[in-house]
């Protein structure tokens, strides 16, 4: 399958309104943020962080098959049969929009839909820190949001990235396989890249991403050795790279790094790597208990001071919860203090709070305003 007849046969416009359509629109307004379709069951979308069932038909194979395929493009459909997954946006009604993986299981296709905000949020719109503005205005560096699948890693990248579009003049070159949020040019000037559409793979994107003159770069996921040599390489020779990793913490995220690199090359890429961090950022979402307020991300946040790097080139990583707790005043962030802090805002339940707390009787320390010593560490 070329670029070109990927690009031609993802252009043509549905000719009419596509039957899924309904069950996105329910989604928007109910504003639930993902759908799912899976043979055998009626529609279910999360709301408020659960899966709740619709009133709609329990699906059969034969009608998955009816209502997915009329989502895809003849390219699409062909790429689908044979890998058996695909992920693409779809947009509804010109305004909202959903990035989608339709995969199988089983034998059946089952379908997962998130939905993306229209609006690119503000930082205090999505209750995220103040220092995420700072990180925002670096030079240069590796800017890493972290957590696991669902945890708003996108959302709080595009508001880091929307904040450099509206006050740095820059160029800022975006990989993304889909597009989630769209990006109006303000003082700086974006390209966005779409995988199989703008660019054949992530390969070829990073090939020629250097040739592109730009000073931001999102490379989305960290996937491979590939991606994230290209980002270090980026990072070190004088440009701001962000990007995003599945991991439960910001200590966690440098070893899984390094664990996509053979043996004998994780010395150097480590050295790299302390040289290069800006910062990491670990999220969770939790819900809240705010009116008008679905859920609210819990953060745990890992400057890039002379003592990580020291750490980091050291293999200490186990030493960086520390070196946060006893940073805060720089503006990192511990995720137990940050736990604490949102249940004593009124954001959060207790219940909530220790249900993802990784120590739960540091977050009782927490709440009663003990903090656990950080001396020593360095």
């Amino acid at each position: 399958m070329t670029l070109e007849k990927t690009a031609t046969a993802i252009g043509i416009s549905h000719a009419r309104d596509p039957e899924l359509n309904k069950y996105f629109r329910l989604a928007i307004k109910t504003k639930a943020s993902d759908i799912h379709l899976k043979v055998g069951q009626p529609p279910k979308l999360r709301l408020s962080g659960s899966l709740k069932n619709t009133t709609g038909e329990v699906m059969t194979e034969d009608r998955m098959e009816e209502l997915v395929f009329e989502l895809f493009s003849s390219a699409q459909r062909e790429f689908f049969l044979e890998h058996g997954t695909i992920d693409f946006a779809h947009e509804v009604d010109k305004a909202d929009r959903f990035r989608v993986n339709v995969f199988r299981q089983r034998g059946a296709i089952s379908l997962a839909a998130r939905r993306v905000n229209s609006t690119i949020p503000s930082f205090e719109s999505v209750n995220l820190p103040p220092v995420l503005s700072k990180i925002s205005d670096s030079p240069d560096g590796l800017v890493l949001i972290v957590g696991p699948t669902g945890c708003g890693k996108t959302t709080t990248i595009a508001a880091m990235i929307d904040h450099i579009n509206a006050h740095r003049s820059c160029h800022i070159v975006t990989i993304e396989d889909p597009i989630e949020y769209l990006y109006r040019d303000k003082k700086a000037l974006v390209s966005q890249r779409e995988i199989g559409i703008d660019v054949l793979d992530f390969n070829e994107a990073l090939v020629y991403m250097m040739r592109q003159d730009p000073d931001v770069v999102l490379v989305g996921e960290m996937r491979d050795m590939k991606t994230v040599t290209a980002a270090l390489r980026a990072a070190e020779t004088g440009h701001l790279v962000f990007g995003t990793l599945h991991s439960a913490n910001t200590a966690q995220a440098i070893h899984r790094m390094l664990d996509l690199f053979p043996q004998d090359e994780r010395d150097l890429t480590r050295q790299t790597l302390a040289l290069s961090v800006r910062a990491i950022a670990s999220q969770r979402l939790v819900p809240c208990i705010k009116e008008g307020i679905e859920r609210v991300p819990a953060m745990e946040i890992l400057l890039g001071n002379p003592s990580v790097r020291k750490l980091i080139a050291e293999e200490r990583e186990a030493d960086l919860p520390a070196v946060i707790k006893a940073c805060t005043k720089e503006g990192m962030q511990d995720f137990t203090e940050n736990l604490a802090r949102l249940v004593l805002d009124g954001l959060v339940d207790p219940k909530e709070a220790f249900k993802v707390a990784p120590n739960k009787e540091e977050l009782k320390m927490a709440l009663k305003g003990i903090k656990t010593s950080a001396a020593g560490i360095l």
